[in-house]
Formats: C-alpha cells, sequence, structure tokens
C-alpha cells in the first residue's frame, strides 16, 4: 500500500511540475473547493447506491484532493502532507483514550460524550458548546449536529414520544401561522416543525436524509408512470383533468409503493 500511496503522490507532483498539465499547474488551494464539494456528492450517491465499484473510484477522486490540496499547500510553505498525516495521527489517537491510553468506556454513548470533551479542550477557541458546525453544511445535517452536541452535554429529550408531542405542538402553531397570514410567522414556524420532526427522527434512528430521498424517488417513479400512462391515451398534462390526474395518481400508488 505504502508503494501505490507513494506513486500517487509523484504522479500529482508530476501533473504539478512545470512540463505537467496546464490545468493542474494552475490550481491553488482554493480553486478546487467546488469540484472537491462535487466530488463528496458523488461518492455519497456511489454510497447511496451502494455501488462498490463506483464507491472505490469516488473514494480515489477524494484522496485525489486530499494529496492534491496537500502538494499545493508545500509548494507555497504552508504545510506538507506529512504535516497532514501527523496532524489527524495525533488527533485519532488523542480523541481515543480507550484504545491507546488507559481509560475504559461501556457504550458507544460514553465514547461520543468523551470524544465531545477531548474536543472542547482542543478547540479552545471556541466560545460556545454548538461552535464548530460548518456554515456550508446542508440544514438536515446542521440540524442534527446541532441536536446531537446539545444532547453531549445532557439538553435533550427523554424519550420519541416527548419528541413527537412537540411535533404535534409544533404542527398546531405552524396552522396558527398561516390562518395569521403572516409570511415571516409561516415561516419560522415552518422551520420550527421540520426541527422537531428531525429531532424525532434522530431518536427514532431514522434518517431523515435518505427517508426524504426515498420519497423523491418514489414520488419521480409515479409521477413518471403517470407520463406514461398520459401518453399511451394520447393526452398531455395540460389537457388531463384533476380526476383523471387522481385516479392515474391511485394506480401508481398501488403500483410504486
Amino acid at each position: 500500500m505504502e508503494k501505490e500511496f507513494n506513486k500517487l503522490v509523484k504522479i500529482i507532483e508530476k501533473l504539478r511540475a512545470p512540463d505537467g498539465c496546464p490545468w493542474d499547474r494552475e490550481q491553488t488551494l482554493y480553486s478546487l473547493r467546488d469540484q472537491l464539494i462535487e466530488e463528496t456528492f458523488e461518492l455519497v450517491e456511489a454510497i447511496d447506491n451502494k455501488d462498490i465499484e463506483n464507491i472505490k473510484e469516488e473514494l480515489g477522486d477524494l484522496l485525489l484532493h486530499v494529496i492534491m490540496h496537500s502538494v499545493i499547500a508545500a509548494e507555497d510553505n504552508l504545510f506538507t502532507l506529512t504535516d497532514v498525516m501527523k496532524t489527524i495521527f495525533e488527533k485519532l489517537i488523542r480523541r481515543h483514550p480507550h484504545v491507546f491510553g488507559g481509560e475504559k468506556t461501556d457504550s458507544v454513548d460514553d465514547v461520543l460524550v468523551n470524544w465531545e470533551k477531548i474536543k472542547s479542550k482542543e478547540k479552545k477557541d471556541r466560545k460556545y458548546i454548538l461552535d464548530g458546525i460548518p456554515k456550508g453544511l446542508p440544514s438536515i445535517q446542521k440540524a442534527y449536529k446541532l441536536q446531537e452536541k446539545a444532547k453531549k452535554v445532557g439538553f435533550d429529550w427523554e424519550n420519541s414520544e416527548d419528541c413527537l408531542k412537540k411535533v404535534e405542538e409544533e404542527f398546531e402553531e405552524f396552522k396558527d401561522a398561516i390562518k395569521h397570514k403572516s409570511p415571516d410567522e409561516i415561516e419560522e414556524e415552518m422551520g420550527d416543525l421540520l426541527f422537531s420532526i428531525l429531532n424525532l427522527s434522530r431518536f427514532l434512528n431514522i434518517n431523515a436524509d435518505s427517508a426524504l430521498q426515498k420519497t423523491n424517488e418514489k414520488f419521480k417513479s409515479r409521477f413518471r408512470f403517470i407520463e406514461d400512462e398520459l401518453a399511451k391515451n394520447g393526452i398531455s398534462f395540460e389537457e388531463a383533468s384533476i380526476e383523471l390526474l387522481e385516479r392515474y395518481w391511485q394506480k401508481a400508488k398501488n403500483t410504486f409503493k
């Protein structure tokens, strides 16, 4: 493995060399940001699809970015690939005292609580418990992070039943906001409702992002079914009555559970 890793580093250094690739040579530590985000989402999609070959390929693309960024940083005398690896070596050992030290833990929850305590000592510049969550994190993931951080210091519901009651409470407040017809109030209550639903999904050990993605795909399948049925009968969406669309929708629901 070490041989292959070093070969990859040499290839990337060659791409950055004066006689290398013009595109690779002009990249900076910051110009690759969008490509890195795209590659990350491609890996996530491969994981969602359980596509092993694609997972392997996309992991390689991410590894390429890690090394490329490190090589560029080394050229600018900022840090080296060795510095990057040394940093993660030390962090993994420091944050796993139950593996590399003398501490004992009885559960995953204990490990997570301990991890957060160690992390807070490392990040002394953070004033608040909820600091440190990336601003660009998608809203669903950010809500989970906020809830998990609060949980680690004991600020959490006792059980899923309490969470469900909170969802019901927020839904009533959302309906009241609609009655008041205040856009700002409706938006605020919608956010509160979504946050409470995500909290419930966390308690039920359901990945809300995955659940929503499955619903998205189910909706697409059912909608395409309606399109196909209309096409068979030479009818466009614009021409179809709401009654006909509803009939096809019910048929689609029976076809795509």
